[in-house]
């Protein structure tokens, strides 16, 4: 049977750094508030001209650089994001034009901070059953500009960065498949309650708001285009729904805790991912985190996480990795992948 791999892996972030000290002067808040609840002391935010393909372009370009593919072998592109460039048409086209790579199919994976390991997903089925040999999976976000940088907006602004992160995917050969310490993603794992949608998420503007015209000002001037959570039900369900998603990838596969060499989990809360390894009982050394210097970054925060853990040397050829990530919708998702 076919499976997939990752080929490479790159990055980006926006060059300018706001530390938690640069937020005083927007809102009502401290270096050290933010720290105890979130693990975050710095995120990255774009520049005024710098929309969410053009970080996502950048950070394309380097995984295929990493992984030695031409742009012309690639014949899917994905891109998650919950931070489009314009609400139609989908930013995997404009990425795609700005990679010069037309005639190739473009979809955008609109599942928020799951949003690139459902993409990956995709990208894995395509290239198992023969339909794409190459997929390029861009995960990239531009929050800043959508945040309320006040401090009735607070407990969400101190959360959210800018960056992009994505990988270069091909088939395993299937004489390479059963050796069983080949590079390959064993298997993905999704899930969704949608009972949960307005828990986080943004009101307005949209089709479904209540008003003749999809655009109201009043919806403005009530801060209702800002995105808004309810951080104890989402801490609550992300601490119970991804160490479900991992038990599940593990039980699939038949492999234990201890066999898995590193987990890249998303990177929404510090607190969470400290709280998902006490319960699992996974040592602090196999964890790596980002939160500290990128914030969330959404969709990009796992393949952000993927390029730093392989920088850092914490990523190695023939390791067995695990993740998971949790968040708006309700949606979780998990893999397991040997590097």
């Amino acid at each position: 049977m076919m499976r997939s791999r990752f080929l490479g892996v790159g990055m980006y972030v926006p060059e300018k750094v706001w530390s938690n000290d640069d937020l005083r002067s927007m809102m009502d808040t401290s270096d050290e508030w933010i720290q105890q609840r979130t693990g975050i002391k710095q995120r990255h935010w774009a520049a005024a001209n710098q929309t969410t393909s053009d970080l996502a372009l950048i950070a394309a370009e380097n995984a295929l650089k990493k992984s030695g593919v031409k742009k012309s072998e690639i014949d899917l592109l994905i891109l998650a994001t919950l931070s489009p460039d314009h609400e139609f048409p989908g930013s995997a086209c404009f990425l795609q034009a700005k990679l010069g790579m037309p005639g190739i199919p473009a979809l955008d994976i609109r599942q928020q901070c799951s949003g690139f390991i459902y993409s990956v997903s995709i990208a894995d089925q395509f290239i198992r059953t023969g339909m794409y040999k190459k997929v390029l999976v861009v995960g990239a976000e531009v929050h800043s500009r959508g945040l309320d940088r006040t401090t009735r907006g607070r407990d969400v602004a101190v959360l959210f960065g800018d960056g992009a992160g994505a990988v270069v995917m091909g088939p395993v050969p299937s004489s390479e498949v059963s050796k069983g310490t080949q590079s390959q993603i064993l298997s993905t794992h999704l899930h969704a309650d949608g009972n949960y949608a307005k828990e986080l998420w943004i009101q307005a503007p949209g089709l479904a708001y209540p008003t003749e015209n999809r655009v109201d000002p009043g919806a403005f001037e009530r801060g209702e285009h800002f995105p808004k959570m309810n951080g104890k039900t989402v801490f609550m369900h992300a601490v119970r729904r991804m160490p479900e998603a991992i038990n599940e990838a593990l039980d699939q596969n038949g492999l234990k805790l201890d066999q898995v060499d590193l987990f890249l989990f998303h990177q929404a809360n510090l607190r969470i991912n400290e709280m998902v390894a006490k319960q699992m009982g996974i040592p602090e050394e196999k964890v790596f985190n980002t939160i500290d210097r990128f914030a969330n970054t959404t969709a990009a925060t796992i393949p952000i996480g993927m390029a730093e853990a392989e920088k850092a040397g914490k990523l190695k050829p023939g390791m067995l990795v695990a993740s998971a990530a949790f968040g708006s919708g309700f949606t979780w998702a998990s893999m397991i992948f040997r590097w």
